[in-house]
């Protein structure tokens, strides 16, 4: 067996790793917009990104050098090197070379980006303000802060897993997401590190497989990003590694981080898991979640605190995936509003539901009466302030 407690540290919480963020002009009002997470020693990397096809020039600079290993990420906001071409691509390489010159025990450097699409990186800002890190530093909140874009909290996690024999390893991460947030692989960037022994084709494994159940379970608008990313990092400080440990350590640290995203959501005031159950299969349960997550007529009596529970079923009929009037239910928690054909909505469960709803936090499940296949999603309301916020992001 196995222990999973939180811990503190985010980012640097395991082994020799060290990050930090500062100010390089990007944002201006001397705001933190460029970070670095380092470790001394050289570490396996696993990847995922948006399924995007303009994927931003930091996604195609990382496929194009068929980076395994590394020991050093730049990150920076406001400016996502997006639509920028083979130009972008070759602004990284002068950045990462330069950045190089400055700190000579770097290997294979990444980097990522977010923030506007179609504008050339501030190339000469970011250089001289990389020229500043101190890569003996571990302040996990700065580089966290250095890399939100309309985030309006920074998202860190970390757990430590303490095995049988009282070996333990950690896995922090640090995130930033709350608008433009569909993943398909959201404006989503992750970064996890960890101190396991694992190898790197189990680190992919791993991502690969929890992915699809927790960054691309969540949406807050519809719209996926050019620039989607989750890195894994480890350095195998700790010596050891426990399969299933890990496994369940990443699982509960990714959702714990798509759950702030949604929760974070541009003007969102409510996080809600969409719970499927009955479906014909799997995917039809995730065909469900995914399409009461992104419908605007749902998210807008979200905002409203209306129990509409007609928008819910008209969203399950509309998703294309397998549906029965007649073998239906919807609750709302644990609240029945429609069994299987029985409408229970009277006045006094419909204040019953919209007490519910003014929450922030709760569940709407959908059970299809019709075979195993089950899926959650995550997803928010949409109201005045998300327009507020889109309408003038460049400005």
């Amino acid at each position: 067996m196995y222990k999973i407690e939180k811990i503190e540290g985010g980012v640097c919480a395991a082994k020799g790793f060290f990050a930090s963020g500062i100010a390089a002009g990007l944002k201006g009002n001397n705001a933190l917009d460029i970070a670095f997470i380092y470790s001394p020693d050289l570490c396996n990397v696993a990847a995922k990104f948006t399924t995007n096809k303009m994927q931003a020039a930091p996604i195609r600079h990382f496929k194009q050098e068929k980076i395994t290993q590394t020991n050093f990420i730049l990150v920076n906001s406001k400016n996502a090197n997006a639509m920028t071409g083979a130009k972008g691509v070759a602004d990284i390489e002068e950045i990462l070379q330069e950045v190089q010159k400055t700190h000579t025990n770097i290997f294979s450097p990444i980097m990522s980006s977010t923030g506007v699409i179609g504008v050339r990186l501030p190339k000469e800002k970011i250089i001289q303000g990389a020229k500043q890190f101190d890569l003996t530093q571990k302040e996990p909140s700065k580089a966290a802060h250095a890399i939100m874009t309309t985030d309006t909290f920074a998202k860190e996690s970390a757990y430590e897993v303490t095995l049988k024999n009282g070996q333990s390893f950690r896995v922090g991460a640090m995130a930033k997401g709350a608008g433009m947030i569909n993943p398909a692989m959201a404006t989503m960037l992750c970064f996890i590190t960890t101190d396991a022994d694992i190898s790197q084709e189990e680190m992919q494994a791993a991502l690969d497989e929890l992915t699809p159940l927790t960054f691309n379970a969540i949406s807050v608008d519809g719209d996926t990003s050019t620039n989607d990313t989750v890195l894994l990092l480890s350095n195998k400080k700790s010596g050891c590694y426990d399969k299933e440990a890990f496994k369940e350590a990443l699982r509960m640290l990714m959702l714990e981080l798509a759950k702030m995203m949604v929760k974070d959501g541009e003007g969102a005031t409510k996080l809600v898991t969409y719970r499927i159950t009955g479906a014909a299969n799997d995917q039809d349960a995730q065909t469900i979640a995914k399409a009461l997550t992104n419908s605007l007529l749902v998210k807008t009596a979200l905002y409203g605190e209306d129990p509409n529970w007609g928008r819910i079923a008209s969203t399950v009929g509309a998703s294309g995936a397998e549906a029965y009037e007649e073998k239906l239910r919807i609750c709302f928690e644990d609240l029945c509003v429609y069994d299987r054909g029985e409408i229970h909505f009277d006045t006094k469960m419909e204040q019953a539901a919209a007490a519910i709803m003014q929450r922030d936090e709760f569940i709407i499940s959908c059970d299809l009466g019709i075979g195993n296949g089950a899926f959650d999603a995550y997803g928010c309301d949409l109201g005045y302030e998300y327009v507020k916020i889109n309408a003038d992001y460049r400005t």
